[in-house]
């Protein structure tokens, strides 16, 4: 699947499509050398510089009208230490890729987010994480990074090695340097038994501690206009492996998930009318299954219905209370949300701006279908999770600033601080950065 389009006028857009960009050059580096080199010959001119992944950041984190820099000849593995547990990749290296490849090795992440179309760089600037109990987002598996910054130099931080800049530079949301390679640890390859039911809000709602609890990694939807979720508890397995049938698949990944959702969708948007009728019947379709299988292909699933997407950080024990206001404000207004509510979790993390940081964390997800007009629902939506304290994802949709952030980071100042060193005269800046980060 391309995520990213180039045009002919040399215009960048997401994958979402909700954020185009005109930078006045692309440079494609096939080393750090050249990619250093691309930063320097910026700054003769004048330009700012942005890295851009796949596009899968529904901001405009890495938009840019100066130096647009494509990774897709940084990928690979550079090195895997099995003694240390770790492996080294280049920062263009996509998820789905490193997946397959760790797999062939024997090995996997501990924990990853439900997509993998993104590069490993755009996926932990940003913050992308899975659900976890004990395992925490993709940026916290971390061990070592590799960063071009603004003078063109090349800085190696690790917990021992510029141990300041590695606190902040995991989850650095393009705003310190870019990322050249990255150090994951990794584990001998699992596998994980996942098991999907239908549950009701109520009883989700009600035993959400006990699931929380119980299960290594426990995820719901919740379909709005309906009191109807969908569960799925991820736990180790000793086997044997039992992957889900190819048919069975196919009808539920292929069928329920993408190509029905995606003509309901498109009826909803055409007729909004119709949308709680849907949801109600979509809410059902999904059947309960159990299956067994190595870790990426029970944590990831094919995303092919394109939506726009905000998702807020609460602390845990903040989630029911967010989710039962959030669930009363689309039953009494007129909005009509055709996607599922997403609910995840995290452990706390020591990463500076991580939406974990230093708290135990639930995610709620809000989506809307490409093209459906999506302003009411986040806007109503942002103001319950802002309420609760709720940290944005770095790469979803929110309309938060610098001065929001300063309270709900503790460790704000330690960035911008550390911005102010790396990055003085703001060669990595754009104007998403001049809101989140201050000037």
């Amino acid at each position: 699947m391309s995520t990213t389009v180039s045009g002919k006028s040399g215009t960048w857009r997401n994958w979402a499509g909700n954020v185009t960009a005109r930078p006045v050059r692309e440079v494609t580096p096939a080393s750090v050398e050249e990619l250093a080199a691309a930063v320097r010959k910026a700054a003769d001119d004048g330009l700012r510089v942005k890295a851009v992944g796949t596009g899968h950041s529904f901001t405009a984190v890495a938009a840019t009208d100066g130096v647009l820099i494509r990774p897709q000849l940084l990928t690979g593995i550079r090195n895997i230490d099995r003694e240390a547990g770790t492996v080294t990749v280049d920062a263009g290296t996509p998820l789905k890729r490193l997946n397959v490849a760790l797999a062939r090795e024997g090995l996997s992440l501990t924990n990853m987010g439900d997509i993998m179309e993104q590069t490993v760089s755009g996926a932990t600037s940003t913050g992308t994480h899975g659900t976890g109990r004990d395992s925490a987002s993709i940026a916290a598996q971390i061990k070592g990074l590799e960063l071009v910054t603004a003078d063109g130099s090349v800085l190696i931080c690790s917990e021992k090695e510029n141990p300041e800049v590695f606190a902040a530079a995991r989850v650095g949301i393009g705003a310190l340097g870019i990322v050249t390679a990255i150090t994951f640890s990794v584990e001998p390859i699992f596998l994980l038994t996942a098991r999907e039911e239908p549950m009701t809000f109520d009883q989700v709602t009600a035993d959400f501690d006990e699931l929380f609890t119980e299960n290594e990694h426990f995820e719901f939807y919740w379909f709005p206009h309906t009191g109807n979720c969908n569960t799925k508890r991820n736990n180790r397995s000793a086997g044997p492996e039992k992957p889900v049938g190819r048919l069975s698949g196919w009808i539920e990944d292929d069928v329920l998930s993408n190509g029905a959702f995606q003509v309901a969708n498109v009826l909803g948007r055409a007729v909004p009318v119709t949308i709680p009728a849907i949801a109600r019947i979509s809410s059902r379709a999904l059947s309960a299954r159990t299956y067994t299988d190595i870790p990426y292909k029970v944590f990831t699933s094919p995303r092919r219905v394109r939506f726009v997407e905000m998702e807020y950080a609460v602390p845990r024990e903040a989630l029911v209370e967010t989710l039962r206001e959030l669930k009363s404000m689309v039953d009494r207004s007129p909005l009509r949300v055709s996607f599922p509510v997403e609910v995840r979790t995290a452990p706390a993390d020591d990463i500076t701006l991580s939406t974990a940081s230093g708290r135990e964390s639930a995610y709620i997800a809000v989506h809307m279908f490409k093209g459906t007009p999506y302003q009411a629902y986040f806007t109503a939506a942002e103001r319950i999770f802002t309420a609760h304290e709720g940290r944005p994802h770095w790469g979803k949709v929110h309309t938060r600033d610098a001065e929001y952030f300063s309270e709900v980071y503790p460790r704000f100042g330690e960035f911008t601080a550390l911005r102010d060193r790396l990055d003085p005269d703001r060669r990595f800046a754009n104007d998403h950065l001049r809101r989140v980060l201050g000037s």
